[in-house]
């Protein structure tokens, strides 16, 4: 298989340590941690939100970077003797990770993050930027997404009718910054950017109150959204405190939290790797039979573009373990009888995939 990777710089191999597992009856499935390793490292993100560019450093197994450990893999025969029963192993495996899904997160996270659909806006928003206490005037907070690209839909208000028009002034939205908007003709409507973030921009829109809801029904045909907001300043007061608060408490928080991550993270993804490879040998033997005789290997594809290659060739290679399989695969017309997957998921040799993108 080296030969025939390597000739192509397709992947590149190590093999893959399993011990050999006594072997007893095996019912049931596999406890798989992999949905909380992937948020225990979105948690190490939101805690390092002023430090991002070292959250790798912080997402290790065993002290080593995951790569590493994953290509490196030897058994913890401490932790999970090979010669107890399998049944036994697979026990101990599934009792830490369910023991780790159920541990709760010391960290309580702050209401301002997140972006301008969803995060506070008490630290954003003025008293000036709102016309209140008005009759007939009323202040809105609208969110242009910035994929809405060299437009900017507005509406055009008047006592009488609310009608659709395109704003004479055509926006890109790095050019947003000071920008009041709002017809010529009619400045009874105007708008006006308090805010931005990579996603949004964030406007004050002032309008007649008899023409609101007219409004948010074409600022939602035109992909704006409006967020309900009352400006209250002894709300705005109170959240702001809140927000002082526990910022103060995140600062306590973060040395015993990031190291709380990290222990946490690392054996939620050791014990993953454990289970990867625990599947990898009762596949092989449900596929292939006893006595054990198969080698794991890990392949790495030199580049995201060569997979598809890379996979015509270990079909190749490996067609005689299985011929149904093998055909299946150039044939999608060919059935296989007794499994439930669809053909793209099954091949002649065992597989399973390692996704070590846990930040996408």
């Amino acid at each position: 298989m080296n030969n025939v990777t390597s000739k192509s710089n397709l992947s590149h191999n190590t093999k893959f340590a399993i011990p050999d597992f006594k072997l007893l009856t095996l019912t049931g499935s596999f406890f798989s941690p992999q949905s909380l390793i992937k948020r225990m490292a979105q948690s190490v993100v939101e805690v390092m939100e002023d430090s991002k560019g070292k959250v790798h450093e912080n997402l290790l197994a065993n002290g080593v970077d995951l790569t590493s450990f994953v290509t490196h893999f030897e058994w913890d025969m401490a932790k999970y003797p090979a010669k107890q029963p399998l049944v036994s192993v697979v026990d101990t495996l599934a009792k830490g990770s369910v023991s780790l899904s159920l541990l709760g997160s010391p960290f309580v996270p702050l209401p301002s993050r997140g972006n301008l659909f969803t995060r506070t806006l008490s630290d954003i928003v003025n008293k000036e930027d709102f016309v209140l206490d008005s009759e007939y005037l009323i202040t809105l907070l609208v969110i242009v997404p910035k994929y809405v690209d060299r437009k900017m839909v507005g509406v055009r208000c008047s006592v009488e009718k609310v009608e659709e028009e395109f704003l004479l002034a055509w926006l890109q939205p790095t050019a947003w910054s000071g920008v009041t908007l709002g017809h010529p003709a009619d400045r009874r409507f105007s708008f006006r950017l308090i805010a931005e973030d990579n996603e949004a921009g964030l406007f004050t829109v002032t309008l007649f109150r008899k023409v609101t809801e007219d409004f948010k029904v074409k600022a939602k045909e035109n992909k704006f959204m409006v967020r309900e907001f009352y400006y209250d300043e002894n709300e705005i007061k109170r959240e702001r405190e809140e927000m002082s608060r526990l910022l103060s408490d995140k600062k306590q928080q973060y040395g015993p939290l990031l190291r709380w991550l990290k222990v946490n993270f690392s054996e939620a993804f050791i014990a993953w790797i454990h289970i990867k490879a625990l599947r990898v040998f009762v596949e092989s033997v449900l596929r292939y039979g006893l006595p054990v005789n198969f080698q794991a290997v890990l392949l790495q594809p030199q580049k995201k573009s060569a997979t598809k290659r890379l996979r015509e060739v270990l079909n190749s290679v490996f067609r005689h373990l299985d011929e149904v399989a093998a055909a299946s695969i150039l044939d999608a017309s060919v059935e296989i009888p007794g499994l439930q997957l669809s053909n793209q998921d099954y091949f002649p040799y065992v597989y399973f995939h390692i996704d070590l993108s846990l930040l996408d």
